[in-house]
């Protein structure tokens, strides 16, 4: 029973996390994107920015590495469980997918929001790893645990340029209605979606992985050369 009960509980653990993590590299894209039209000579807040993005697309990839390892695909996870999914659509009152990058980047207001929800999403992210690196279930898991090293690594670099972007400018401190809702978004996957998760045997796994289209575009990209060659 408790094999069965740690099994389950690193599927869902394991299927949110890369469902989150593959959310933050692509969300990062659109970030960048209107980073680069509005400060286009900040190279050091561009170059942060690609290392956040970086680390999101590795953290991603060791998460497959984990689900290739024990020959299983993920569970079939949607924006429900997606943190900046939820605190974007709060916020912005828009899907991310949907978010008008222009006005991000015509607007200091904007911008200045977005690089706040990014700072405590992370800062939330960090404090999760600390806890899940003292369950034990995780430690039982060597490679699961080596993954979450890593993030624990590699996570306060990532809020680093957003707090300094609004430092620099200027920009107000993140609010405590703002907190208020990223507590509240944590505890809503905590306490009821990640249970329901857990317990529902009839959730289905994915097909392919998140990042299928862009393994297809690269080869694509690369057989030219190839050929070239």
């Amino acid at each position: 029973m408790i094999a069965w009960f740690s099994r389950r509980y690193l599927d869902v653990l394991g299927s949110i996390y890369i469902y989150n993590e593959y959310r933050g590299y692509t969300a990062i894209d659109r970030v960048l994107e209107a980073v680069r039209a509005r400060f286009p000579d900040d190279t050091e807040l561009i170059s942060a920015i690609e290392k956040h993005r970086a680390d999101e697309r590795k953290h991603y990839l060791m998460f497959r590495r984990w689900f290739e390892r024990r020959n299983i695909m993920p569970l079939s996870v949607d924006r429900t469980f997606g943190h900046i999914d939820r605190f974007v659509e709060i916020l912005f009152r828009t899907k991310i997918d949907q978010l008008d990058t222009q006005a991000v980047i015509d607007r200091d207001d904007m911008f200045e929001k977005l690089c706040r929800v990014i700072s405590i999403t992370e800062q939330r992210g960090f404090r999760q790893v600390e806890i899940l690196l003292k369950n034990r279930f995780v430690r039982s898991d060597p490679f699961l645990e080596r993954i979450f090293k890593i993030i624990h690594k590699d996570e306060p670099s990532h809020w680093a340029p957003y707090e300094g972007w609004l430092r620099t400018h200027g920009k107000r401190e993140s609010k405590w209605w703002e907190r208020s809702i990223d507590t509240f978004i944590h505890s809503e996957l905590l306490f009821f979606k990640l249970p329901f998760l857990f317990l529902n045997p009839w959730t289905s796994r994915r097909s392919d992985w998140a990042d299928a289209d862009e393994q297809v575009n690269r080869r694509s990209a690369s057989q030219p050369s190839q050929s070239a060659a």
